[in-house]
């Protein structure tokens, strides 16, 4: 009770003094801002984003207009909820937006001083995007592990074959989580870092969940900077523990590889970790401390928003058996029914193409994209936003305009046959990864995963939901976090073809 009233004094203090130097300035005129709610005194509208602000935002931006503006605390937000307004941002304007608004939580351990995902468009930026373009991300790089994906898909078949079996229900986002660790586990440090036949992978992937949300949370010191030192929800010390545990894991394989390379084996064919260790080696434009940053970007958005795809995916088909008997028999035709799919097999089925276009437009995997800000004053549309303000696109909104997608709520993937519409970042209307030079850098190795995990478990299984529940019953409630997370994992019960 007295930590809280300390901080109501502070915050009080701080608005007096905020009031004064707004008093004092009030001779300069004022930018005029998007239309928003009236914020009430210090806290402005927090209140108003609840538990969900993705979903609260859309709300908001059902009264006051596709840009709106929010004072939350000593903060100016901006919130942008339709294509027009995210292709002025993301691509008219796209310098001017391309500055990260980094929350205080990724401060932890200086994250936002080496990470890819935070750092600002500059030279240390371009190194680590390099990087990871040409040894990740690259046309090259993704045609050559094929065959990784190959086998990683088909571990994930064995062990849903062994539930089959053994007639036990499969937890869609954990096998799919599993999977994703293992294929970016073995292009990074060339082993499985987690076991292919057994459940034990929660701890890690609860782990990276953590991450997720922690800085997806509201947090009081991004809207009263005042309160950094104090840290009153206490988000930063959790982030700096879990970070802490990664940045463990990692520096201790890292550590194995440098004992490795000093005893003079290498590996007959690089992975990711020689060659970013060489990169040091040979020029210097980055250090270790910005290689196990990036293998934390790698693995928190690697393998959360993979595995929630394929599960928010699962739930929609078994949600909607009339849409699923529709894709397993496009597969069937094109393919046999439960033979392996293969890459090369996905551009010969547009349905199962559509279902995860349709699937992403209602459960996006990050709903608001990642904050950007503005370094000087900036107008879009007839607005001001102003120096300073954190720039939100609610990617989730724009998936659900009524005014863009006729029965927005609705899951029909038919809309997809005859629309030319791509999640590539060219068409706004569905932004899932973003767009312009901050797009997300896996965009093109998630498009290849996710419909071959997902037309995989379609083709080499039926499936029922666990507990004799029925279609329409299945929760389909959301958990929000910097990701998008199904609030009740899906359990499903497999049997033959």
């Amino acid at each position: 009770m007295e930590s809280l009233i300390l901080i109501l004094y502070i915050l009080l203090a701080t608005t007096l003094v905020g009031s004064l130097l707004s008093i004092l300035r009030s001779s300069k005129p004022s930018p005029k801002l998007p239309p928003g709610p009236v914020p009430l005194p210090v806290i402005g509208s927090l209140l108003k984003l609840g538990d969900k602000p993705h979903k609260s935002l859309a709300e908001l931006a059902k009264l006051y207009g596709p840009i709106m503006s929010l004072k939350l605390g000593r903060k100016t937000i901006v919130v942008l909820s339709s294509p027009a307004l995210a292709r002025e941002v993301l691509q008219k304007q796209d310098l001017a937006f391309s500055t990260r608004s980094a929350p205080n939580a990724v401060h932890a351990h200086g994250h936002n001083k080496y990470s890819v995902a935070w750092l600002p468009v500059a030279d240390q930026w371009r190194n680590l995007r390099k990087a990871l373009n040409s040894n990740i991300f690259s046309g090259n790089r993704i045609d050559a592990s094929q065959n990784l994906r190959r086998q990683k898909v088909q571990e994930l078949i064995e062990y849903v074959g062994k539930c089959c079996r053994e007639g036990v229900a499969v937890d869609i986002g954990s096998a799919a989580f599993k999977t994703s660790l293992n294929l970016l586990s073995n292009t990074v440090f060339s082993i499985n870092m987690a076991d292919p036949t057994q459940d034990s992978v929660q701890q890690f992937r609860h782990l990276i969940w953590q991450i997720m949300v922690e800085i997806g949370k509201p947090n009081l010191v991004d809207y009263f900077p005042i309160l950094e030192k104090i840290d009153p929800q206490g988000i930063r010390r959790r982030l700096k523990s879990h970070f802490g545990d990664t940045f463990q894991m990692i520096g201790r394989l890292i550590d194995e590889r440098l004992e490795l390379r000093g005893l003079g084996k290498t590996r007959a064919e690089s992975d990711v970790i020689d060659i970013l260790l060489n990169i040091i080696e040979e020029n210097g434009e980055i250090n270790r401390n910005h290689i196990e940053h990036l293998c934390l970007d790698i693995f928190a958005a690697g393998t959360d928003t993979t595995s929630s795809s394929v599960e928010w995916a699962m739930a929609e088909l078994l949600r909607n058996p009339e849409t699923l008997e529709k894709v397993k028999a496009e597969i069937e035709q094109t393919i046999g029914k439960g033979k392996p799919i293969e890459e090369t097999d996905i551009p010969q089925l547009p349905y199962l193409q559509a279902i995860v276009k349709e699937s992403m437009r209602l459960h996006p995997p990050a709903p608001l994209l990642l904050p950007r800000t503005v370094e000087t004053d900036v107008e879009v549309y007839g607005y001001t936003v102003p120096q300073g303000a954190q720039v939100l696109v609610n990617a989730w909104a724009i998936g659900r305009d009524p005014s863009v997608w006729e029965n927005p709520t609705s899951f029909i993937p038919e809309r997809f046959l005859d629309l030319d519409v791509d999640v590539r970042g060219r068409d706004f209307e569905l932004i899932p990864f973003g767009a312009g030079r901050r797009i997300c850098p896996g965009l093109s190795l998630a498009i290849r995963v996710i419909p071959l995990m997902l037309g995989s478990l379609i083709n080499s299984f039926n499936w029922k939901l666990e507990g004799g529940i029925k279609p329409e019953e299945l929760d389909m409630d959301d958990e929000f976090g910097i990701t998008l997370q199904k609030a009740q994992p899906l359990h499903v019960v497999p049997f033959p073809v």
